[in-house]
């Protein structure tokens, strides 16, 4: 950040001398506050070091301490404005950025109101900065919801919803218009680094399935300086996706692995570990550096199988997990909707029952199923506050906006469903927090609808840099910005989310091919009105309508 303002010191003859003195430059960087100045008779450079994590009135106390009359006078002119407006930042004065996505999240932290999760780091984000706790993806997979989240654009065609879009959109695709926001902030002077999962491969190489991978191409190219993630004892990026303990994979054992895991190991024992470790790393290197950045972590769990290692299985108590409040379909569900055969799920061959729609599981294996994820989202959170604690102790806390996103949610037995690709609640509803170090507002709740497309017009403004063409969203830090309803998609439906009503369209009749769900009345969507709000529901219809996804062959 930088800053000038003069100073004219008075003079009563005896103890004082007059002097102009000049602050030119208050800086951060390497771990060290400065300011320069020229207040006469050597006042050129004051250093100290950084007090980590600190606040800034504690880092000019100290500086203060530190100076000569002249310019210890010139900064306490100052003070007032640098308490109120000051955010530590690059020499050129914009913001880092550490965007942590989490694969598979639901809401299923405690900052967000679950009954079950032991998330303290999570939480400890969430309380010091803005937590959107009705955010909404725009598709209920990974890789279509991580396109919306790299280009900042709602699905326009049925392409763009399978989990190779990123590929065949940018990867693939000689002359595509997309420009990420990765790529655009590291087209204006950004350092870029992505680590684990950010694209929808992990490492951000396109690359089969099983086997090494013989032509290495990112799936964005031109976004990332850096691109990395795990391989180690799995031996390939993917085979470490689907890891366990023993260094073997859903993928190297053909699925006839179950679908959690309890191992007595350390963090590093699962791939998330080294995630954290890999990042860690980087933040201690970005430190020393004089441009801003933009470091992605993107961790694996709580995606299946739910394997983390057994210290945070062993801080739940199973026979207290509480089951779903809706383990059955919606009353009045159409002939079309959006309910599948599980298929991601089955493929892991030693679970012990098979998921079907419309049929439950045993309680007592439904109450494991929660019991992994729970572990799971629990071994995350250790490593956000692995992240957390390195931005601190590397001078880096006040300068970097923190964002941790969910890509999608999750359905535990709801609707009797075990995944994601649904366009219900539970499958479209991830967290999203904002750490925003010198911002006002600083921390709290936003209860109103945003979307996953929101994000990158907010990190684009918080960069200082002009909005790109072609965005869907709008900046979530906005006084003015104003959404009717959140857009999501899937196969050859859209739902609509405003601030009461779900509307989930499968086709062009109405009232058949149409599902309403009230969430004043009914947030577990247990039952279909539409014929109970049949005006509400037909405006709704026509705004989805106006949303429908191009075919193919269109």
């Amino acid at each position: 950040m930088t800053t000038a303002a003069r100073h004219n010191v008075a003079t009563d003859g005896k103890d004082h001398i007059i002097v102009s003195a000049t602050i030119q430059k208050c800086y951060a960087k390497d771990g060290w506050f400065g300011i320069r100045g020229n207040g006469g008779a050597g006042d050129s450079l004051q250093d100290l070091p950084r007090p980590v994590p600190g606040h800034l009135g504690l880092h000019l106390l100290q500086l203060l301490q530190a100076m000569t009359n002249p310019l210890k006078r010139a900064v306490t002119a100052l003070w007032s404005m640098l308490m109120t407006t000051v955010v530590f930042a690059s020499e050129d004065g914009r913001p880092n950025f550490l965007f942590i996505a989490v694969d598979d999240l639901r809401p299923q932290i405690a900052a967000f109101g679950s009954e079950h999760a032991i998330t303290p780091n999570i939480d400890r984000l969430a309380h010091e900065g803005l937590s959107f706790t009705n955010h909404y993806v725009q598709a209920p997979t990974c890789g279509a919801s991580r396109l919306a989240l790299l280009s900042g654009r709602i699905p326009t065609h049925k392409r763009h919803l399978h989990n190779q879009a990123i590929r065949s959109e940018i990867g693939d695709a000689e002359g595509h218009d997309y420009i990420t926001f990765p790529r655009y902030l590291r087209e204006n002077g950004y350092r870029t680094v992505a680590l684990g999962k950010i694209s929808h491969y992990p490492g951000g190489i396109i690359a089969p399935p099983k086997g090494p991978n013989p032509d290495p191409r990112p799936e964005v190219p031109g976004a990332w300086d850096i691109l990395k993630a795990p391989t180690a004892k799995w031996g390939t990026e993917q085979n470490a996706f689907f890891a366990y303990a023993g260094g073997s994979s859903r993928n190297s054992l053909d699925g006839n692995v179950p679908p959690f895991e309890a191992a007595d190991v350390e963090d590093t024992g699962y791939p998330d570990g080294l995630i954290a470790e890999m990042a860690i790393g980087q933040i201690k290197s970005l430190a020393r550096q004089d441009k801003p950045f933009l470091l992605a972590v993107g961790f694996y769990k709580p995606h299946l199988p739910f394997n983390a290692p057994q210290k945070y299985w062993a801080l739940y108590d199973r026979d207290k997990i509480s089951l779903s409040p809706n383990p059955f379909v919606p009353i009045g569900l159409p002939e079309k909707n959006t309910l599948h055969r599980m298929g991601e799920f089955n493929k892991y061959k030693l679970g012990r029952e098979k998921a079907k729609p419309g049929k439950k599981l045993s309680d007592d294996y439904a109450r494991e199923l929660r019991h992994g994820y729970l572990a799971a989202v629990s071994y995350i959170d250790a490593q956000v506050g692995k992240l957390l604690d390195a931005l601190d102790k590397n001078g880096l806390s006040q300068n970097t906006v923190v964002i941790l996103w969910g890509d999608h949610g999750w359905h535990l037995g709801d609707h009797t469903i075990w995944g994601k690709h649904t366009l219900y609640e539970r499958s479209l509803r991830s967290p999203l927090i904002i750490s925003l170090p010198g911002h006002k507002p600083a921390k709290g709740k936003i209860e109103h609808v945003v979307e996953t497309v929101d994000i990158y017009p907010t990190i684009t403004s918080l960069a200082g840099l002009p909005r790109p063409a072609k965005l869907s969203g709008g900046d979530l830090l906005s006084e003015d910005r104003k959404l009717t309803a959140a857009r999501s998609f899937w196969r050859n439906s859209v739902s609509l989310r405003d601030e009461r009503f779900r509307i989930i369209v499968h086709g062009a009749r109405f009232p058949e091919d149409v599902e309403l769900y009230d969430h004043h009345n009914d947030p577990e969507e247990t039952r279909n009105v539409v014929d109970r709000f049949p005006n509400e529901a037909r405006q709704l219809f026509e705004n989805a309508r106006h949303l429908e996804l191009e075919n193919e062959d269109s």
